[in-house]
């Protein structure tokens, strides 16, 4: 096991496409942290350059106390996980455990017994003589986990490993890969576009987005907190709700539809509001918005997910779209006029033009 550290690390391009903005990360012996962002974020080029599979343009990586800029790949004492798998089809799945440790010339008996361990942890002993064509996809997954679990490295590093995975067998794999690092206690850095896959498997994020850092958290605190509108619109599956909003010395309105919020924020004219919507209350009459969010909606859209259900609206006066989580038995009529209560202390606030988290 080790820590991984970033220092300032940058990755440019020929054409000065900067992919990866100066990112600097200090990542503890036997964390988990997942590197989550959008397509073309920079989260791939940056576990890349920690695997040594790209050159770091400037900055430094260190794996425990040694600088590994100039180090090879195959000697940073690292595992790589791949989404395509990456297993010898003409190899047993005992041989594509063991190939690696043949060619560093490891003794036959630390082999299998390495084998047989990961073999154990995994279930997958009694695929040891299959090829891989004659394995689902989730056995491959553990084939190729098996491969990196044998390795005994310093630190695991995951590429979106369950991207060509179905839904409930993703559902499965991210609780085998939490049970097998709590287990293991192996610093890993894991890749995913997938924010729930991300909140799940993560005991630290890393939001990227455009090649920077926009927030580093606990998944909860991220959730909870966003550092931006980025945040706030990427963290959170629907995500939350933003309005525009304007300011003077009377509080707080949004600047289309209805609804008010009872405090001016910091002086500022213009604004964006957030609020989740869990945090959205259908409730029999329109408030005052002297204490909290006040709104009036028409409904467009009840849509039934089993255990909960979502009105999916606009806000009156042609003031933007909305989402709102209500209990599972709900029954809205589409068109019907519907009002809705925020608590003061769970609306979110962001500056207008930098899109920057207000207060607390």
């Amino acid at each position: 096991m080790s820590t991984i550290t970033l220092d300032a690390v940058r990755k440019v391009y020929s054409g000065n496409v900067e992919a990866v903005k100066g990112v600097s990360i200090d990542i503890a012996d036997g964390e988990f942290i997942v590197l989550v962002g959008p397509s073309g974020c920079g989260k791939s080029t940056l576990l890349r350059m920690i695997a040594g599979l790209e050159e770091i343009t400037t900055g430094e990586i260190s794996i425990g106390e040694r600088v590994v800029n100039k180090v090879d790949p195959a000697d940073r004492d690292i595992a790589m996980v791949f989404q395509n798998y990456a297993l010898y089809p003409h190899m047993s799945v005992h041989n594509n455990l063991a190939y690696g440790l043949k060619n560093r010339g490891m003794a036959k008996a630390e082999i299998d017994r390495r084998v047989k361990e990961a073999a154990r942890i995994l279930e997958i002993g009694d695929y040891l003589d299959r090829k891989p064509r004659a394995l689902s996809g989730g056995q491959r997954q553990r084939v190729a986990m098996g491969r990196a679990i044998v390795r005994e490295p310093a630190a695991f590093l995951f590429d979106e490993p369950l991207s060509n995975l179905d839904a409930k067998l993703r559902v499965q794999m991210r609780v085998e890969i939490k049970r097998l690092q709590k287990s293991l206690g192996t610093t890993s850095v894991y890749v995913t576009h997938d924010q729930l896959e991300a909140m799940t498997l993560a005991d630290r994020l890393v939001v990227l987005n455009g090649g920077g850092i926009e927030q580093i958290g606990a998944p909860i605190d991220v959730y909870d907190k966003p550092a931006s509108t980025f945040v706030a619109s990427f963290i959170g599956s629907p995500a939350m709700n933003l309005f525009d909003v304007s300011g003077d010395a009377n509080g707080l309105a949004l600047v289309k539809g209805k609804g008010l919020s009872g405090a001016n924020i910091h002086g500022r004219s213009a604004l964006k509001l957030g609020v989740r919507p869990e945090h959205l209350s259908v409730v029999d009459a329109k408030g005052d918005g002297s204490t909290g969010l006040d709104l009036e909606i028409k409904v467009n859209v009840l849509e039934p997910v089993g255990a909960e259900s979502y009105i999916y609206g606009e806000l009156l006066d042609g003031g933007g779209e909305i989402v709102v989580r209500v209990e599972s038995h709900a029954r809205f009529e589409t068109g019907e006029t519907v009002f809705l209560r925020a608590e003061q202390k769970d609306v979110h606030f962001f500056d207008a033009v930098t899109g920057k988290r207000i207060g607390d």
